[in-house]
C-alpha cells in the first residue's frame, strides 16, 4: 500500500512537471522565437561613438534577429550622421533593418533612415529636410563696442574662414559654399540611391523644406504610415519570427551621477542641451526652440 501511495505521488509530480514545461514553452511560442534589437537615435546628433558602440554589440549578439532603428531627431553634424547611417547599412548585410520615425526624424535623422530597406513614419511626424546648413556670428560690432581688438595669424587666406572676429568675405562665403553643395550632394545622392528616385525628383524636394509623414508617403520618402509597434512587427516578419518577437533597446545609457542630481531638483533637461560646435557643416532641420 505504502508503495501504491509514492507510485501515485511521483506519477503526480510527473504530471505536474510535464504541466509547466508545456505551459512556459507554449508562452514562449507566443511570445516569439527571435529578439529584435531597437536602436534609439535621439536628439541633435554631435557624436556617433554611442551608437556605433550599440551597432557593434547588437551584430555580435546571435539571438538578434532584426533591427528597428527608432529616430527622433532633428538631424546633426554630416561626419556623425553619415558614420551611422554607414555602420547600419553594413548591419544590413547581416540581418533585417526597418526604420521609425516618431515625433521627428528630419536632415540628418532622415539621412539615418535612408539605411533601412524600409521606412515607417507616423502621419503626423515630421521628416525631410533634405540639405545643408552652416550658421556663423559676427562679433565684429561688439568689439568694437567693447573696444577689444583681435589680432589673427594665419597660414593662408582660408585659414579663418568663418571666424566671427570679423565680416566673412565674398572669397570666404564662396569657399564655405562649395564645401556646402559637396555634402548636400551626396545628401541627395544617398536620397536617390536608397529610395530609388531619380536626381529630377530628388531636385523637385530637397530644398530644405519638412514634410509630414503623410506627405512623406506620398513623395515616396517613407514606405508606410505606422507606429513602432507596426516596425517591430515588420522587422521581425522579415527575420521570419514567429509570434510576437522580443525586444531589446540600445544605447544603454549609463546614468551619470551629476544627471542624477539635475534630475532630482527638476533640472534634469539640462544635461541633455547639445553643445554645437563653433564651426561645422549639418544635417540639420532649423525647427527647433
Amino acid at each position: 500500500m505504502r508503495l501504491l501511495l509514492i507510485a501515485m505521488i511521483a506519477g503526480l509530480i510527473c504530471v505536474i512537471a510535464v504541466g509547466v514545461i508545456l505551459f512556459t514553452s507554449g508562452k514562449k511560442g507566443l511570445k516569439g522565437d527571435g529578439t529584435v534589437a531597437v536602436l534609439k537615435v535621439q536628439d541633435v546628433i554631435l557624436d556617433s561613438q554611442i551608437y556605433l558602440d550599440s551597432l557593434k554589440k547588437i551584430k555580435k549578439a546571435s539571438h538578434i534577429k532584426a533591427l528597428v532603428v527608432r529616430i527622433d531627431s532633428p538631424g546633426g553634424a554630416v561626419g556623425p550622421s553619415q558614420e551611422i547611417y554607414g555602420e547600419i547599412k553594413r548591419l544590413r548585410a547581416q540581418m533585417p533593418v526597418v526604420a521609425s520615425i516618431g515625433g521627428i526624424g528630419a536632415s540628418g535623422g532622415y539621412y539615418i533612415a535612408c539605411a533601412a530597406e524600409s521606412i515607417y513614419a507616423n502621419p503626423g511626424a515630421i521628416t525631410g529636410s533634405i540639405g545643408v546648413i552652416a550658421q556663423f556670428a559676427n562679433y565684429g560690432k561688439l568689439l568694437e563696442w567693447a573696444k577689444v581688438d583681435v589680432e589673427i595669424i594665419k597660414s593662408g587666406k582660408y585659414k579663418d574662414a568663418g571666424t566671427p572676429f570679423r565680416k566673412m568675405s565674398d572669397p570666404d562665403r564662396q569657399y564655405i559654399q562649395e564645401l556646402i553643395n559637396n555634402v548636400y550632394e551626396q545628401f541627395k545622392n544617398t536620397v536617390a540611391v536608397e529610395r530609388k528616385l531619380n536626381p529630377k525628383q530628388i531636385s523637385q524636394i530637397a530644398d530644405g523644406r519638412v514634410f509630414t509623414g503623410e506627405q512623406a508617403k506620398a513623395l515616396k520618402l517613407i514606405d508606410e504610415l505606422g507606429t513602432i509597434n507596426d516596425a517591430i512587427s515588420a522587422a521581425g516578419n522579415l527575420a521570419g519570427i514567429q509570434g510576437e518577437p522580443e525586444t531589446v533597446y540600445y544605447p544603454k545609457r549609463k546614468r551619470e551621477f551629476l544627471d542624477f542630481l539635475l534630475s532630482k531638483v527638476g533640472l534634469g533637461a539640462l544635461s541633455d542641451i547639445p553643445k554645437q560646435a563653433s564651426f561645422g557643416l549639418f544635417y540639420l532641420a532649423d525647427i527647433i526652440n
